[in-house]
């Protein structure tokens, strides 16, 4: 398969590049020079499309299938300036980035309809569909240089004015930078600008 110049093949137990990953790349600010991370790379073509402008990126996932199709398609596409690791959020990171980008799992799920296997993890918000958000956004900061930018894909079911007061009331400077109507939500992308 191919998006722009990438080529990726999509794996088993990981979730497949849609709308909101093709929100994510065809709205990337990332500059030369700039070290990036991604949390929940999935395939991997996000950190693969921000590695033609960065000079490192470093991308993680929860879910060892992910670990495994992100690096066949970073070898796929000749990157050497990616390194994949298995880390849920940010537990196996110790370095800061310039940039800060997750396609999170943002949709609401009752307790009835969760299911623990790996896929289920790149979708799967929780009740309120903040579950991960609110445990990336209070952990976040740690990991971001002075001056540095988060990216962030959410929806509209996700309640996108909680992320905006939080990150708006902690050091950051966010907006809604791009969105996309898709049948019951807007997917939306939050991008944070560390201002302190």
């Amino acid at each position: 398969m191919k998006y722009e110049n990438i080529e990726y093949n999509e794996c088993e137990e990981v979730y497949p590049p849609a709308e909101d990953t093709f929100l994510l790349i065809d709205n990337l600010e990332v500059y030369e020079n700039e070290d990036v991370l991604e949390i929940g790379a999935g395939t991997g073509i996000v950190s693969i499309a921000a590695s033609f402008i960065a000079e490192n990126v470093t991308c993680v996932d929860i879910n060892q299938h992910a670990i495994k199709c992100t690096e066949a398609n970073v070898k796929l596409n000749n990157r050497e300036n990616i390194t994949v690791i298995h880390s849920d959020l940010f537990e196996n990171i110790t370095e800061k980035y310039d940039l800060i980008i997750f396609n999170t799992p943002y949709l609401p799920v009752t307790e009835e309809e969760h299911d623990d296997d790996d896929y289920s993890k790149a979708w799967d918000g929780g009740i309120d569909g903040r579950q991960i958000i609110d445990k990336f956004l209070e952990q976040a900061h740690n990991y971001i240089k002075s001056n540095g930018r988060i990216q962030i894909v959410q929806s509209s079911l996700s309640d996108n004015e909680k992320t905006l007061n939080y990150l708006n009331t902690n050091g950051f400077e966010a907006k809604i930078s791009a969105s996309e109507h898709q049948f019951f939500e807007d997917i939306t992308l939050i991008t944070a600008k560390k201002i302190e």
